[in-house]
């Protein structure tokens, strides 16, 4: 069960942003000469990762078309890295081959191609996340092959490493020892194929923020929302935790920008609920449901959901997968972490934040039999039948939101010697229903 989840999540993120951010890559033949690439198999595998401190694996299939794309962008930075000091070796591995499937079930190959970076000999793995061209795939390794972290010993070091386009981790201690400085290298280890790390002993030499820091600090540049966001807790979990949330953005924009595929890829594998708002940016209401929205994000940060702006030229793939129409537009979609979605459609900006904390007292109501009281909408109640229920299930049918009855709470939730009884109402949907609980097929 939970390697056909795995699948199908791959199938959902490729869907949803390969439309927007898949280069077209012509098909090229590869070169008759000697490859640079290394061929291992079953047999040759765990000798020749014996022999590499650090070895980066393709895992293909013959077959497979985007391996097929790869092939010579691959065989290209073979021959770059080959050169480089030291030598970084590429290599391959064919799992269409019968005595190589046991190799691609021991690394977890989901999908094709699959690339592995191993290091210490093949006890430190970690999934290749960098570019798929050989300019790319050589500077991404060239990073990779080298210290976690950098060290910055200079304002000039400081700019050469920290770009005003990309998320930047530095840590800042008055020396480089103890248990804060070996927890930030720790952390910069098993995180460096998704960020870039530096250190420094002088927050001086730092191009934003707090020049004077008198304590051990991390600070995280980035180029949205704050720009700079420190943290004084050097607990690996904490530290893992504090960058993996200071990296994304408090809304995620869904175009064909390619600087915001990370960000797009990053907010479809997130475990929290995920509420997608997508209209036309040629709107002329564009930023007022921009500034509305971020608003709302703001609001809400830290508190189990993620948001997302998209533009209807870019979300084809989204709008297939959820089942939505463009005439639909501007709508809100969320997607709760089990997997149940709830839509509203013909938007407009001052619905957005009235609409989302319809949205949290409903689930505060189906998960607890009641809601903080200062999150009860103001409406009243006009269905028809009233169903009790003593399980936390929702109804086959759920009410609009506005319609439930504010006046009478004890209508909604009655106390009888400790035991807790809910009364929700259900009827049929009209039109455009306020709160919609959609039948879509679930991943």
């Amino acid at each position: 069960m939970a390697v056909s989840r795995v699948w199908i999540h791959f199938a959902v993120v490729v869907l949803l942003v390969s439309s927007c951010f898949s280069p077209a890559v012509a098909e090229e033949s590869v070169s008759e000469e000697p490859s640079s690439v290394l061929t291992l198999d079953a047999a040759n595998f765990s000798e020749t990762i014996a022999k590499h401190p650090f070895i980066v694996v393709e895992f293909y299939a013959p077959w497979c078309g985007h391996c097929k794309r790869l092939a010579p962008e691959y065989e290209k930075a073979a021959a770059l890295l080959s050169k480089h000091d030291p030598p970084v070796v590429l290599a391959k591995v064919d799992c269409n081959e019968e005595i190589n499937k046991e190799l691609a079930s021991k690394y977890e190959v989901k999908g094709f191609p699959t690339l592995k970076i191993l290091r210490n000999e093949g006890k430190n793995i970690q999934d290749y996340k960098g570019p798929r061209d050989a300019d790319g795939i050589v500077e991404h390794l060239k990073k990779q092959v080298g210290p976690a972290s950098a060290e910055i010993k200079s304002s000039e070091d400081a700019s050469n490493l920290i770009s005003e386009k990309k998320v930047f981790i530095v840590g800042v201690f008055p020396e480089y020892s103890g248990e804060q400085f070996k927890n930030f290298i720790t952390v910069a280890e098993k995180l460096r194929s998704d960020y870039d790390f530096g250190h420094t002993s002088d927050a001086k030499f730092l191009p934003r923020g707090d020049l004077t820091i008198n304590q051990p600090t991390v600070r995280l540049f980035k180029p949205f929302d704050e720009l700079v966001v420190d943290t004084q807790d050097f607990n690996v979990d904490a530290l893992e935790n504090f960058i993996e949330a200071s990296s994304v953005p408090s809304v995620t924009i869904f175009n064909k920008d390619p600087t915001n595929h990370l960000y797009v890829t990053k907010f479809f594998n997130s475990p929290h609920a995920k509420a997608m708002l997508f209209l036309n940016f040629s709107n002329g209401n564009f930023d007022s449901f921009k500034s509305k929205y971020q608003d709302v994000a703001e609001h809400y940060k830290g508190k189990g959901i993620i948001f997302l702006v998209g533009d209807l030229d870019s979300s084809q793939g989204a709008f297939q997968y959820f089942g939505l129409k463009t005439e639909q537009a501007p709508l809100i979609i969320i997607q709760n972490n089990d997997g149940a979605k709830y839509l509203k459609v013909n938007l407009e900006p001052d619905h957005i934040a009235t609409w989302l904390k319809e949205y949290k007292f409903f689930l505060n109501f189906m998960h607890h039999g009641m809601a903080l009281t200062n999150d009860v909408p103001k409406a009243s109640l006009k269905c028809g039948v009233t169903q009790p229920s003593t399980s936390l299930q929702p109804p086959t049918r759920l009410c609009s939101m506005m319609e439930i009855e504010q006046q009478k709470p004890s209508s909604i939730l009655s106390r009888k010697t400790g035991i807790q009884t809910r009364k929700l109402w259900t009827r049929k949907f009209q039109l455009n229903p306020t709160l919609e609980r959609t039948n879509y097929k679930r991943w």
